[in-house]
């Protein structure tokens, strides 16, 4: 005999249940969910505590970032379905404007803000219009914009995605594991451009690998004539693009200072902190580079 249970009864299980899926879900994202991660600031970098290190300029210097775009135009790679999605950051200009800002804890660039100029002007206009009509001003309470002598120009001028990949793998008796990596490269140029001239009177590139790497292990096995066990488990780590574009944008602002301070451009407030940036930076930077250049093909 089978029990079947009343309409009532069920219609009472179904409600409960509903309600307790219903209770599930509004923990999702809530302070009491256990899987909810909270944010944190941008972590720091090796390159970003160089920078806030610096010793500071025997003078500030006035710089402008209208723009630094992604110039690429490289979408997001993805296996087996199209995707709209850019490969890199469409913000980098705010990046950018952060790293000069983190220099020397703000003690080498004085950055004006030019990527939303016309909102700035939006704004003075309006506290103008507001004093004209209720103050009875006749002329602007507001003092002059600060203008800059240097202008930063550039952007995200290169993105590879697999430039290199490599795996390897082994299976026996339907037991196996296997590891990926893949290889990207994101490259991004700074120029200092002069207000008075037009010259470009620095050019810097810089570029940073971005990897991806996968490990995986799986299991296929009969247990028994009727019985198969499957199992498989994997593990895969992405280097944040994002954090990537930070890296190398902090290398190219490190390596417009160094540069212009030895062309005479700006100078460190002591000589003796000067010759040791610029000889840490080399030692890191281009002597490497150079000893790579000179390796035959």
């Amino acid at each position: 005999m089978i029990c079947r249970p009343k309409p009532a009864r069920l219609m009472r299980y179904t409600f409960l249940a509903a309600i307790t899926f219903l209770a599930a879900c509004s923990e999702v994202g809530s302070m009491r969910d256990p899987d909810v991660i909270q944010p944190e600031l941008t972590p720091a970098t090796r390159l970003g505590k160089t920078l806030a290190e610096l010793p500071p300029p025997s003078q500030k210097i006035d710089i402008a970032v209208y723009s630094y775009e992604d110039k690429t135009g490289q979408q997001k790679p993805a296996d087996g379905f199209s995707s709209f999605s850019k490969a890199v950051s469409q913000g980098s200009d705010a990046i950018l404007i952060d790293v000069l800002k983190d220099v020397s804890n703000e003690r080498w660039f004085n950055v004006v803000e030019r990527a939303s100029l016309q909102n700035v002007l939006n704004e003075r206009n309006l506290i103008d219009q507001t004093n004209q009509t209720y103050n009875n001003a006749t002329r602007t309470t507001l003092p002059p914009l600060r203008f800059a002598g240097i202008i930063l120009e550039g952007g995200v001028i290169n993105y590879d995605s697999n430039v290199s990949t490599s795996g390897i793998g082994s299976r026996l008796l339907g037991i196996g594991t296997a590891s990926e990596y893949r290889r990207d490269e994101v490259t991004v140029a700074l120029r200092a451009v002069s207000v008075k001239t037009g010259e470009v009177l620095i050019s810097s590139t810089a570029e940073k690998v971005i990897y991806s790497a996968l490990l995986r292990s799986n299991v296929f096995k009969y247990v028994a004539t009727d019985e198969i066990l499957e199992l498989e488990v994997g593990y895969s780590r992405n280097e944040p693009v994002g954090l990537a574009v930070r890296q190398a944008i902090e290398l190219a602002v490190l390596t417009l200072i160094v540069d212009g301070a030895e062309k005479g451009l700006w100078n460190f407030a002591d000589e003796a902190d000067k010759s040791r940036v610029i000889q840490s930076y080399n030692a890191r930077y281009v002597v490497p580079r150079l000893q790579e250049a000179a390796e035959p093909a």
